[in-house]
């Protein structure tokens, strides 16, 4: 499928789930995901973006002096997530966007979030020279997913579910990210791996000029 078709297939996919993601995801982020979205929000600076914002469930966890801003495939989530940003008083600059094609300049951000988003994007690789493209030198890059385990048993049974989950959401279970932070030029600052190695939490920095 080529990179315009399946992010179509994608949008189509995350607006279909929009209406009950939140009540999808709470077991799983209080079990597998336990503190993950506060290890974001405690390393987060400044000028933040993050991509793939779904329904803003990280809002929450951001402090309240970074300037937030978030992008995301799907029209409906960020329905969604506007009415989080409302519910909690919080100011966000939320819009609708592909994460291959940012539409910021280079340089604009100071730190670059994508929270359980490359797991599902298209071309991943892509996605992370793109936000490492917008991040200023010496900024941040906080990447969450679950990823390819380090334990063979494990990973046998993540690509099997691929079979499922690829050909009808576009999800992907053994995908791992760090290879491609590295190739797009970022340094690893801390790369925590948890939960049979299925889940990693990812910062990474931009060299400074």
């Amino acid at each position: 499928m080529d990179a315009g078709r399946a992010t179509a297939r994608q949008r189509r996919v995350w607006d279909r789930a929009a209406p009950d993601y939140d009540r999808s995801m709470a077991r799983f982020e209080r079990g597998i995901l336990s503190g993950s979205r506060e290890w974001i929000g405690s390393r987060a600076r400044g000028r933040v973006l993050e991509v793939a914002v779904g329904t803003g469930r990280s809002f929450a966890f951001y402090a309240d002096e970074v300037a937030l801003t978030g992008v995301d495939l799907s029209p409906e989530m960020l329905d969604l997530a506007r009415r989080r940003a409302a519910e909690l008083g919080r100011a966000v600059d939320l819009r609708q966007g592909d994460a291959e094609r940012l539409p910021f300049g280079d340089g604009s951000f100071d730190t670059a979030v994508c929270a359980l988003g490359l797991c599902s994007i298209p071309r991943p690789s892509v996605a992370i020279a793109e936000l490492a493209r917008v991040l200023r030198p010496g900024g941040s890059l906080l990447l969450l997913d679950h990823v390819g385990s380090t334990w063979p048993p494990v990973f046998a049974l993540q690509w099997l579910l691929e079979r499922i989950t690829i050909p009808t959401a576009g999800e992907h279970f053994t995908r791992r990210q760090e290879p491609l932070v590295r190739a797009a030029g970022l340094e690893i600052v801390a790369d925590e791996r948890q939960k049979l190695g299925m889940v990693e939490r990812l910062h990474a920095a931009k060299p400074a000029a």
